[in-house]
């Protein structure tokens, strides 16, 4: 790619520090700024950044060639507003990734499962003995792996919608779309947008490259060969990860393997022996016959309902709540199966929530934060229950992120015994 004269990082938490630093290892002049007045930024001034921390002045604009955003930035933030008044162009980590990078990039984006559809594809590739990298939305940089993988190997790369929003060139070799449902709403003016931004992992594919999608899914953009899944799909072997919501994920990754040249017997495998991710209907212990479920990264109505559809089977002692993004709880509330015996609410959304429990006809607590609901669920379980924390909620009310929740669901449950 050809290197501007000077660039500006706009947000410099995980992956703006990891874009700042590849700009700098090529010898671009690279100013980083972010709103935030403590954040540990030693790598980035060792490396030659130029750090602004707790301002968005315009004036540090000056000369700057392009501006990476960050996917936690909003595009109405002051520096990105002024950016685009000015005509500088305004790349996502993802896309100046991308452009550094010369691999072959499976792309993976929808409202749920990506993660998990993201790690297993990477298991399918190890399986084959193919060189591979896992990036993205699921913790690793894209531009992280500038200079530090082979030229051959493959980049299994998780995508947001906040991500795609400013790609232009990003073209995988294989991109697939999982799902669509209504999310980050409180982001997106609409759905429309929301989904816009989704589609965007497609626009840049031609004939040469394939597109994966769900059954019956419309139109897409771009001119890529269309390969469609669905969770009942005929697959080389059954995956080990529970719920039909899971099986529909191995359908995903096992049509994107194919279309990588994966080897059978290596997709069998993976779907054998892959356990699932952290924070994903994470089973955390089984005490006195009751199971413990950590279902944190349901930040959502959608993936909260396919949490509690794998335990559907089951008594459901339900523990829901976080931070609002937007959506209704309605239809989550009508859909909850009979074999919910309790639900304690907590956080931001509890109040919103209970009243569509409520017009529901559902009975609920109002735990208030997660020690007191997972305590008041382990009194009521008994043996043969299970209690799963599935929030349909964010986190940002009263923990750092899901994974914050979801390890202190787990420290909680440790000290039950």
């Amino acid at each position: 790619m050809k290197l501007p004269g000077r660039a500006l990082v706009l947000g410099l938490a995980r992956s703006g520090q990891a874009g700042a630093l590849a700009l700098a290892r090529r010898g671009v002049p690279t100013v980083g700024v972010d709103r935030a007045e403590n954040l540990d930024t030693g790598r980035l001034a060792e490396a030659g950044v130029e750090i602004h921390l707790g301002t968005e002045e315009e004036g540090l604009l000056d000369d700057v060639e392009l501006l990476i955003k960050s996917p936690g930035v909003p595009g109405e933030s002051p520096l990105a507003a002024a950016a685009r008044a000015r005509g500088i162009p305004i790349w996502s980590e993802i896309e100046l990734g991308f452009r550094l990078l010369r691999n072959p990039i499976v792309g993976i984006t929808g409202t749920n499962g990506k993660t998990t559809t993201t790690e297993l594809l990477g298991a399918m590739f190890r399986a084959a003995g193919t060189p591979v990298a896992v990036a993205g939305n699921v913790g690793r940089p894209l531009t992280s792996l500038d200079g530090a993988i082979e030229k051959e190997a493959w980049i299994v790369c998780e995508l947001s919608s906040f991500q795609l929003e400013d790609v232009h060139r990003l073209r995988p070799r294989v991109a697939v779309l999982l799902n669509l449902e209504p999310d980050h709403l409180d982001r997106h003016a609409s759905y429309d947008a929301y989904r816009d931004a989704k589609l965007r992992i497609f626009e840049n594919q031609t004939e040469a490259d394939v597109a994966v999608v769900p059954r019956g899914f419309g139109a897409i953009p771009g001119g890529a060969d269309r390969v469609e899944f669905r969770a009942d799909d005929p697959l080389p072997a059954e995956p080990l990860i529970p719920g039909e919501h899971n099986r529909e994920n191995a359908a995903a990754a096992t049509a994107a393997a194919r279309a990588a040249g994966i080897a059978e017997d290596a997709i069998a495998e993976a779907l054998r022996t892959f356990p699932g991710v952290e924070h994903r209907l994470e089973l955390v212990a089984e005490l006195d016959g009751v199971r413990f479920v950590n279902d944190s990264k349901a930040t959502n109505t959608a993936a909260a309902r396919r949490g509690i559809a794998a335990y559907a089977g089951r008594p459901l002692r339900l523990i829901l709540g976080g931070s609002l993004k937007g959506e209704s709880f309605d239809e989550l509330a009508e859909e909850l199966p009979a074999s919910v015996r309790s639900i304690d609410l907590i956080g931001e959304a509890t109040e919103q929530l209970a009243a569509s429990l409520g017009r529901a006809g559902r009975s609920f607590r109002r735990s208030g934060d997660l020690a007191t609901a997972v305590g008041a669920a382990a009194g009521d379980a008994e043996p043969g229950d299970v209690v799963l924390l599935s929030p349909a909620c964010a986190s940002y009310d009263q923990f750092r992120d899901f994974e914050e929740r979801g390890e202190e669901f787990r420290r909680l449950v440790g000290e039950l015994w």
